[in-house]
């Protein structure tokens, strides 16, 4: 299992609990309390927003994909917008 590796930045690690986070939301979202859910979803970007906002570029590994501004635009939208519609969404009950 020579490709299986553990990543070398901080970025990278991080990267893999957003991504555990995301799967983990997903599955809520799945079982059928999508609020929670998309909450925890939400969480997982904000996280990974706040590890690229104070990471080095060096260090940011896989949260790196275009410059700085661009990547935390992109975070704060997905997190926003999904953390908004959690509240703006009425129950049917």
């Amino acid at each position: 299992m020579n490709w299986l590796k553990r990543p070398s930045t901080t970025g990278g690690i991080i990267y893999l609990i957003v991504v555990a986070l995301l799967l983990v939301g997903l599955g809520v979202v799945a079982i059928g309390d999508w609020r929670s859910g998309v909450t925890l979803m939400s969480v997982s970007f904000g996280l990974a927003f706040a590890a690229r906002a104070v990471l080095p570029d060096e260090r940011a590994g896989m949260l790196r994909v275009r410059r700085r501004l661009y990547d935390l635009t992109a975070m704060a939208v997905c997190g926003g917008t999904m953390l908004v519609l959690t509240f703006l969404i009425r129950d049917r009950r």
